[in-house]
């Protein structure tokens, strides 16, 4: 198909990636400042305790120390809900007791040894389950059961579904914690010009998170607040969540120099926020047809010490089971718990994850019970064009969210089937598929599939300037950030397409509250879909202007442009090329505009399908990975390339998660066992073959240039998609991540003699 664009849909290169290939990109870790002082953090050795001495003359009066805080030395105002500046109880073993600032990290560490802390030790609880008993520990006085009440959604009658199904199929499954492992791990540095603030921080939220929270608590003006982020170094959601740029900056007013604190490896894997685990049950009841007549599913998610995006990552658990199959009935209840493990965050594609892990290996067990493909059961009972049955709830005149739960609304496109086919044939589906548990010998291959279904970025408030410039230049400004997905590239396309300028004409000026209009979180994969809008928008602006001044140069009332030339409409002057328009410009031509995305006609959602063929062996339990393909539905592609590299890299870090990644915790001291590469057995490129990456689907009539969301969508099936192949090559289905060597042939031992 040809293109019908000039900038979207090819594969620009990526912005900045020279820099970052040959070294000179800047981190935050990398930055230094006149006079500058390092910070250290003393970290708690008890999961729970209450601070009832704490001596740090020693430290103050040590050789090159400017600052020591404690919680005695910090404002009282709360960074989160649950979130103390410092605060005299620990909850975790890593939790922050005390920081100082010193000339050098080793003079800050000694200055950490000399701190004298004494303890009163409270009881742990570490299970979330456990947490929830009556007379389990609090974590906090309010409650172990965060914000004190389930959160329940539903549609339709769950009751009465269940009554009138013709069967009942149940699963319990779980899901561990680990840690996002980004490459960059959390760095933050502060200095003060009098009473102006200035934090450079790895973040994903400068406007919306870092810089009003950092005005708050300190109790500065908002003008006076700057937040940067010159680069990320993988942001996987959650490098926004914590103490630290609050910690940095106060450190830095007492000390009356800059400070930056670096975390170490094993530090982000404490003191970091990890992906909580999770216990869920499943419920459908289907119709003798095999049709869905009743969802329900249950979570307890185990948030540890401090929850930060509070129960937005339990919501994200049940929207398979709300919405990926056509059903009446749907029902989801999540208890989201605090324990005295490390604190859970924000993690690539929050509780999504974990639902559609139990939600399609449930629905993989249904198709065999009915000796049903389940690659045509998919096709049958996915959820159509048209949506969910049932009423509409939200009023017409409001925005429709893009975590649905109500019916009776359509999607604005779902290319769910495309994907299902597309992918199907690219890994020989139908030639290839026995049913599971036929294969023999003491390595068996099976194919597996999973579907996926994720929000669009709906409901968030973006901002983008776009300037024209009498050097033939573009500014576009945007107060988000690129943490890593290309989001900067991809917006400077949008740019270029609506202006028909080459690519290379276009600046990108971003993740700086000083010279960027307030940004959304980059979060949700929001940033194509929400801030994309707003910079076509503004694009749009600009050009308009320019089209005003084309016309009066070449004396005629009407233009329209055209492969980058102004043309009269009727023709009958010569042309001129908007880089000739710009250039005579007697100032810069701004674009400027403010929208919240979405629709209050459609439900606007992106959709995948993953295929992959494993290997198990029998007598070990080990998986091998032999081929992948994920088809995605995420509207027109902006770019190609970057795409790909998307959704094969989502694909190969959840992978990691399937198979190995876990963060262990003694539960009879609270350490964690394994915070480092060398315990904390990540994969790398060369664990898993090349993903095959497929968009089969067309454009979005809502998105911009016809794009929706990308960036979460791909690690939705994945754990499903693994679970349904070795069930395929084994006979034998696996309820709990990861699927190590050891728990596969558990499995096989358990199972075997039932399936034999």
């Amino acid at each position: 198909m040809n293109n019908p664009f000039h900038s979207v849909g090819q594969n620009a290169l990526r912005l900045g990636l020279a820099e970052k290939v040959r070294g000179e990109a800047r981190y935050t870790s990398d930055l230094k400042r006149p006079g500058l002082l390092y910070g250290k953090i003393l970290r708690s050795p008890h999961p729970h305790a209450r601070i009832s001495a704490i001596d740090v003359s020693a430290a103050q009066n040590a050789p090159g120390v400017h600052a020591v805080l404690t919680h005695l030395d910090v404002p009282e105002n709360s960074i989160d809900a649950d979130l103390k500046v410092l605060d005299p109880v620990v909850r975790f073993v890593g939790d922050e007791v005390a920081v100082v600032a010193a000339e050098n990290p080793p003079a800050a560490e000694d200055a950490l040894r000399l701190i004298r802390v004494e303890y009163d030790i409270l009881p742990a609880v570490y299970d979330a389950a456990q947490a929830l008993a009556d007379d389990a520990p609090s974590v906090h006085a309010e409650g172990n059961l965060v914000d004190g009440e389930k959160l329940v959604v539903s549609r339709g009658d769950v009751a009465a579904g269940f009554a009138a199904a013709a069967r009942i199929f149940t699963g319990t499954f779980s899901t561990q914690v680990h840690g996002p492992v980004g490459m960059e791990t959390r760095s933050a540095l502060a200095e003060w010009d009098g009473d102006r603030l200035t934090v450079w921080k790895t973040s994903r939220s400068l406007h919306t998170h870092d810089r009003q929270t950092l005005a708050r608590v300190l109790g500065v003006p908002l003008e006076r607040v700057r937040v940067i982020c010159t680069n990320m170094g993988g942001g996987f959601g959650n490098k926004d969540e914590g103490r630290l740029a609050v910690l940095v900056a106060l450190l830095a007013r007492k000390a009356g120099r800059p400070v930056r604190l670096d975390y170490g490896r094993a530090e982000e894997f404490l003191g970091g926020r990890n992906r909580q685990s999770t216990r869920n049950r499943i419920r459908i009841g289907i119709a003798e047809d095999g049709a869905p007549q009743a969802i329900e599913l249950t979570t307890v998610m185990n948030a540890g010490a401090y929850v930060s995006s509070g129960r937005n990552v339990t919501r994200r658990v049940g929207q398979g089971a709300l919405y990926l199959y056509t059903c009446p009935h749907a029902r989801f209840e999540g208890a989201t718990v605090y324990t005295n493990r490390p604190a859970g965050g924000s993690f690539r594609g929050l509780g999504a994850p974990l639902g559609h892990f139990a939600l399609e290996v449930l629905v993989d067990q249904i198709a065999e019970s009915l000796q049903v493909d389940p690659l045509e059961y998919r096709l049958r009972f996915h959820v159509p064009l048209e949506g969910q049955p049932g009423q509409r709830v939200t009023p017409p005149d409001q925005m429709l969210p893009d975590e649905p739960v109500e019916g009776g609304v359509p999607f604005s496109s779902n290319g769910l089937r495309d994907c299902l086919l597309a992918g199907a044939e690219r890994i020989g589906w139908r030639e290839k598929r026995r049913p599971n548990g036929t294969m023999d010998g003491p390595r068996r291959r099976g194919l597996g599939l999973a579907m996926g279904i994720y929000k669009g970025g709906v409901g968030r408030e973006a901002q983008a300037e776009v300037s024209l410039n009498p050097t033939g230049r573009v500014e576009v400004r945007v107060g988000i950030v690129d943490v890593g997905q290309g989001s900067t590239t991809v917006l400077a396309q949008i740019a270029a397409e609506v202006l028909q300028v080459p690519l290379d004409r276009v600046d990108m000026i971003m993740a700086d509250t000083a010279l960027t209009p307030p940004g959304h979180i980059t979060a949700g994969s929001t940033t194509t879909f929400s801030s994309g809008s707003a910079v076509k928008l503004a694009a749009q602006n600009a050009r308009n202007k320019l089209s005003e001044r084309a016309a009066a140069m070449m004396d005629v009332t009407d233009v329209v442009l055209e492969e980058g030339q102004f043309l009269a409409r009727n023709r009958a002057r010569p042309g001129l090329s908007v880089l000739q328009v710009m250039e005579g410009l007697p100032g810069s031509s701004v674009g400027r505009a403010e929208l919240k995305a979405g629709s209050s006609d459609y439900i606007i959602n992106s959709f995948a399908a993953h295929f992959v063929e494993v290997e198990v062996e029998m007598d070990t339990g080990r998986l091998r990975i032999l081929r992948y393909v994920a088809a995605h539905d995420s509207g027109r592609i902006i770019n190609p390339r970057l795409a790909e590299n998307q959704v094969s890299g989502a694909v190969l870090q959840f992978l990691g998660i399937a198979l190995r990644e876990e963060l262990y915790l003694d539960e009879r001291s609270g350490v964690t066992l394994n915070p480092s590469f060398l315990e904390h057995k990540s994969t790398s490129i060369v664990d898993f073959p090349p993903v095959e990456v497929i968009f089969p689907a067309g454009p979005d009539p809502i998105g911009p240039f016809g794009a929706k969301a990308l960036g979460e969508p791909p690690v939705v099936p994945v754990l499903g998609a693994v679970a349904n192949a070795v069930a395929n090559a084994s006979g034998v289905w696996l309820y709990e991540a990861p699927f190590t060597p050891r728990r596969v042939l558990q499995a096989i031992h358990e199972q075997g003699s039932a399936r034999s």
